[in-house]
This record gives C-alpha cells, sequence and structure tokens, in this order.
C-alpha cells in the first residue's frame, strides 16, 4: 500500500481548501439573482465561480440551498463556501511498480492496486499512479483538469479515475488524439465498465437497476449522497446482477450507466446495501448476521483481510481510439478481496444462518 507523503486530517484538507462566508443583506437592498450579489461583495471571486458554488449546493439563504437564479431579500442571511485559489503542485516522477496489462503507440491499460491514489492532491503529493506513469512513460499528453471545485492539476494520461481504496483497471491515453477520444467516449457513454462488489445483505431478486441523483451530501462535503427528487446533485444509474451469494453478504456485478463521484458506493447504500467495511458509507460495521460473538469475531477478521472497501474496477470495454475497433480488458480480484471471497465462501458451506429475509 502507498503511504501519503505527509499526515493531513480530513479537517486540517478543509481548512486548507475552503474559505466560509457568511452575509447579511441590507434593509435597503434592491432584489438581484445571488451570484450576482455574492460575486460583487466577495473580494476575488466571480460571477462563474459563485455559480459553480451553487451548482455544487454550497449556497444557502436562510439554512436552504438555493441556485445561482435565487433572488435575494433584505434580511436574508447568505452562507457561501468557496475553495482556495488552487496551489500547483509540481508532479515528481517516481520508480513505483505498476501492473501494465496492455500497452500500444496509443494506450496503456494498468490494474491499479487497492491503496494507490490516482493523482496528486492536497496530502497526496507524491507516490501516486501519476508519479509512476510519469517515471515509466514520458511525454503522456498533458490534461490540466478540475478535478473537483476545489483544485485543478494536471493529470497527464488520465480520461477517468477509481477511488484510492477502490482497485482494477484504468486507461490512459499516450497521445492526445487518443486522449480527446477517450475522454469523448467516457462522457458519452459510448463504453462497457463493470465492477465487482462484496455488499452487505441478502437481495430478493437477481439483477435491478438503482437511478437517483448523487452529488455532494448538504452536511458533509467529504462524501456523497442520493437525491431521488428535486435539482440536486447529477442525474445517476447503475445496474447490479448478483454473482454469489454468501448469507449476510453478496457478492454482486455492477454495471455503470453514468460515472459518478462514488457512484457505487453511494448507491449501494442507497438501497440498504453498503459495500463491505466501506468507512465512509457506514459499510465497517457488522450490519448483518447473529449476535454469537464467534461471528462478529468472523466478520472483524474479514475486516481485517480486507481492510479497505471491497470493490473492483473489473472489466472495461471500449473501441480502441486509433483504430476503431473494440477492445476489453479484464482484471483478477485482488489478493485482499479473493482471501475475503474465500472466508466467506467457506463460511456460508460450514456455518447455518438464521432466517434471512431478503433485502435484510
Amino acid at each position: 500500500m502507498v503511504q501519503d507523503e505527509q499526515d493531513v486530517s480530513e479537517d486540517e484538507q478543509e481548512q486548507e481548501l475552503f474559505e466560509h462566508f457568511k452575509i447579511e443583506v441590507d434593509k435597503g437592498q434592491e432584489s438581484v439573482r445571488i451570484d450576482k450579489f455574492l460575486s460583487a461583495r466577495i473580494r476575488n471571486s466571480t460571477r462563474s465561480k459563485i455559480q459553480h458554488a451553487a451548482d455544487s449546493g454550497s449556497i444557502l439563504a436562510n439554512g436552504k440551498v438555493v441556485k445561482s437564479n435565487y433572488k435575494i431579500k433584505p434580511g436574508d442571511v447568505l452562507s457561501i463556501v468557496l475553495p482556495h485559489p488552487p496551489r500547483e503542485i509540481e508532479l515528481i516522477p517516481q520508480d513505483i511498480p505498476i501492473n501494465v496489462l496492455y500497452e500500444d503507440a496509443h494506450i496503456i491499460v494498468v490494474n491499479k492496486a487497492p491503496g494507490m491514489v490516482v493523482h496528486p492532491a492536497y496530502g497526496n503529493y507524491s507516490g501516486t499512479l501519476i508519479n509512476a506513469l510519469i517515471f515509466h512513460f514520458q511525454n503522456l499528453p498533458e490534461s490540466k483538469t478540475a478535478i473537483s471545485p476545489e483544485l485543478s492539476v494536471n493529470r497527464p494520461g488520465l480520461v477517468h479515475r477509481i477511488d484510492k481504496n477502490t482497485s482494477g483497471i484504468l486507461i490512459v491515453a499516450k497521445t492526445e488524439q487518443a486522449m480527446v477520444k477517450l475522454s469523448k467516449d467516457f462522457y458519452d457513454r459510448n463504453l462497457d465498465r463493470r465492477y465487482l462488489a462484496l455488499v452487505w445483505g441478502n437481495f430478493d431478486v437477481e439483477e435491478g437497476t438503482i437511478t437517483g441523483n448523487v452529488g455532494r451530501d448538504l452536511k458533509n462535503r467529504k462524501v456523497m449522497n442520493v437525491f431521488p427528487e428535486g435539482d440536486n446533485g447529477k442525474h445517476a444509474v447503475t445496474h447490479f446482477k448478483v454473482i454469489e451469494r454468501f448469507g449476510y453478504v453478496t457478492l454482486v456485478e455492477c454495471k455503470l450507466e453514468t460515472g459518478r463521484t462514488h457512484q457505487i458506493r453511494v448507491h449501494m447504500r442507497y438501497i440498504g446495501h453498503p459495500i463491505f467495511n466501506d468507512p465512509e458509507y457506514g459499510g465497517d460495521r457488522i450490519l448483518k448476521g447473529t449476535t454469537f460473538t464467534k461471528y462478529k469475531q468472523f466478520v472483524e477478521n474479514c475486516f481485517a483481510l480486507c481492510p479497505r472497501q471491497a470493490l473492483h474496477a473489473r472489466s472495461l470495454k471500449i473501441k480502441h481510439p486509433f483504430t476503431g475497433k473494440e477492445i476489453a480488458f479484464e482484471s483478477e480480484l485482488p489478493e485482499d478481496m479473493q482471501k475475503l471471497m474465500d472466508k466467506w465462501r467457506h463460511y456460508s458451506q460450514f456455518n447455518s444462518f438464521e432466517e434471512i429475509e431478503p433485502n435484510k
């Protein structure tokens, strides 16, 4: 597992990344759009920056989230969270081993190890997949992109990413042409991405579809949430299929129709099946099973065996950016998830379960 260069707590990162403003509208203020009002009142801000904050749910009027077209009224109490101007992060080539599944003149397909951060960001300035890629592959095309409202960095070759503690397949562009074509295919969803996830609980169906807007949680910006109604978040669809049942947990395959941040993790929690050992979305607690001490110890041992969310980007099918031919890649489960599956498989074969209600 790659260690962070420096131990930066989440609270320290929040303080470093964001500025908080609270403004009470004067009694004589005329009614204008909130984005116009705030961009004039807050130093070094722009209207587009204010609108971006509104789109991410970071502007409140009288304690309620509002859009950028909200018309302010005298006496309104406005709250806004804005990112500090992003710092330029120097990319340092590092001789870090990476598992390359495929390479040609146009693309690289990598099987990312669990625990490896994909690109540098606050608190992870080195030891990332990008640091390894620029060491092993020269002249990767630049991609200076806003990875979030808070930060913009150079991500040479990257057209998509997966979470630090999610393992599996990533495709990297080696040329500008490949980057443009792959980026468009990801944006248009002209591809097939499938993940394997061990989730809590049993299902009463063999397959299904989860639909619900995904966006930043209104109370905790570090995690995402599902908004089944209203304008918050972005449209998100996840298709799932049961692969293997272990009684209290289930192995499912998830196919992404959209690609939102933490989409599978937050969608699975939304339907009552958090991913096993996912600390951000409630999967790191014993959610199903017996009260027996031996069972509790068994689950704790499973947590120790796979000390991360049990999620793996197993396969990717896409058209080659140069030839146009369909290409497909698949990766085996990493050792920690494979051992976790074996342990649950053995437990389910040699232990009798309580009466298990589907979807419970």
